[in-house]
């Protein structure tokens, strides 16, 4: 737990340096330095020879991405967009150095730092999530007293909150956070979390630890965290991975509500002697229960030459999963983008005609499919390497490539893991992520065309029709 003092009044720092008091029971209240807005000029990538109009949004003074692929990183109103600003953006992210949560205003087109925070890593940036509905309220998460912790901050009235436990995502009535102990997040795969404690690598859990663990929940309002869904119960639903599992140590790895806040998606993974991921998917009420493997072991992990199972996303119904699988059990032996129900039944494939690839998502009506590609899937990537944006109607099963861009920061896209230690660490992988913007009429993806990690809008509004 944080520190709380022994006075009447208790006190806490940040990794930023700002000394915060007790607001409520264990809720810390920080005042915030007001850093300088900057105006700049967005810039047009590649005018007149893309098929939707795109631009270049963060200015070149430092290294930028959104969040992922199914957070949208525009407030309610979709005037502000919200980014990580890296310390740097090669090598092995550090623990103890300082990233910006920054927030852009697309209609001044200028860009302000927001908070400091020594919770980040190279694929999440500080995993920055806007608070539902709100242009007020955006939620990441910082280092306190050697512990991971949620923080809302105030972007108005540069103010912050810091609360008991951590966040990987927010629940959409705003009143709670779940997150997996992200401490050792980097065990499975480097980036999506934190940057290894000062021990300089990810701690494995042992047993004992495992039997303490699992998906963690902090009330908002009350400031107490809870064991919403321990890894005890993701052994005893495990159907036919039971055995492997019970000989391994588990992991959890992305926690995502469905919009409806009914139900919560979780990606599990498993190693033995500190190797492997072994995944499948779990679905539970956003309560804890009534915990279900969706998708197990053997099918998640099927391999094709553009790679294994990856990537399960809610659909907007918030009764089915998207993800890319590849589906050998109904006669396939490439990757394709699948979905089937949150309790894993009713398996279908969405495109016929297109294989999977990247990070799919799905817009609100249904009708398109958004991905991006992985440099080894070289079925969809371009002959120069470049990655595409690949936007596909289900409804016709047709495809258009809206843009391609590169994403090489350096090192060919090498990946750092806790098992092989790869020179220059996950700083070296860059992926667009491509994101939903407001109403589906725009998009948002990481870039590098420059080297230099950058975050884009393409406007669909001539491309897309609902």
């Amino acid at each position: 737990m944080m520190k709380t003092g022994t006075g009447r009044r208790a006190f806490i720092k940040t990794s930023a340096g700002l000394l915060g008091c007790a607001w409520l029971p264990g809720i810390f209240r920080l005042e915030l330095p007001r850093y300088e807005e900057k105006q700049y000029a967005f810039k047009t990538y590649r005018p007149g020879k893309t098929l939707a109009p795109v631009q270049c949004i963060t200015p070149d003074d430092g290294f930028y991405l959104h969040t992922f692929y199914n957070k949208s990183p525009w407030s309610a109103s979709g005037r502000y967009f919200a980014v990580t600003r890296l310390p740097y953006q090669k090598g092995k992210a550090l623990w103890g150095d300082v990233a910006d949560v920054c927030v852009i205003d697309l209609e001044r087109r200028s860009i302000r730092t927001v908070y400091r925070t020594k919770a980040w890593g190279f694929q999440l940036g500080a995993n920055v999530q806007w608070q539902y509905g709100s242009d007020h309220y955006l939620y990441t998460n910082d280092v306190v007293d050697g512990k991971v912790v949620c923080v809302r901050v105030d972007v108005r009235d540069q103010a912050a909150v810091v609360y008991a436990g951590a966040k990987y995502d927010l629940a959409p009535d705003n009143r709670s956070v779940i997150s997996p102990q992200l401490l050792n997040m980097n065990m499975t795969q480097y980036g999506y979390s934190v940057p290894d404690p000062p021990a300089g690598s990810p701690i494995p859990f042992t047993r004992k630890d495992m039997l303490q663990e699992g998906l963690w929940k902090t009330d908002l309002a009350s400031n107490r965290v809870s064991l919403l869904a321990p890894f005890t119960s993701f052994l005893e639903r495990s159907g036919e991975d039971h055995a492997f599992y019970s000989q391994a140590i588990l992991y959890l790895f992305h926690s995502q509500f469905n919009r409806q806040n009914t139900r919560i998606l979780q990606v599990l993974r498993a190693q033995v002697n500190n190797k492997g991921r072994n995944a499948s998917l779990f679905s539970m009420n956003a309560d804890g229960t009534q915990l279900t493997q969706c998708l197990g072991m053997e099918k998640w992990n099927q391999k094709a030459p553009g790679g294994s199972g990856n990537h399960p996303n809610w659909h907007p119904d918030g009764e089915h999963v998207v993800m890319n699988c590849v589906p050998t059990w109904l006669g396939y032996k490439d990757m394709r983008f699948c979905q089937f129900r949150y309790d894993g039944s009713g398996f279908t494939i969405l495109s016929e005609r297109h294989t999977g690839s990247g990070h799919p998502s799905i817009d609100d009506t249904g009708r398109y499919l958004l991905a991006d590609a992985y440099p080894k899937q070289t079925y969809i990537v371009s002959a120069n390497g470049e990655i595409p944006i690949r936007l596909i109607n289900l409804r016709n099963d047709e495809e258009q490539i809206l843009c391609t861009i590169a994403n090489d920061v350096g090192g060919k896209g090498k990946q750092y893991t806790a098992a092989n230690q790869l020179e220059g660490g996950s700083g070296y992988k860059l992926d667009p992520h491509p994101v939903w913007g407001p109403g589906g009429k725009s998009i948002a993806f990481n870039g590098a065309p420059e080297g230099r990690r950058q975050v884009y809008i393409a406007d669909l509004k001539h491309v897309v029709s609902f």
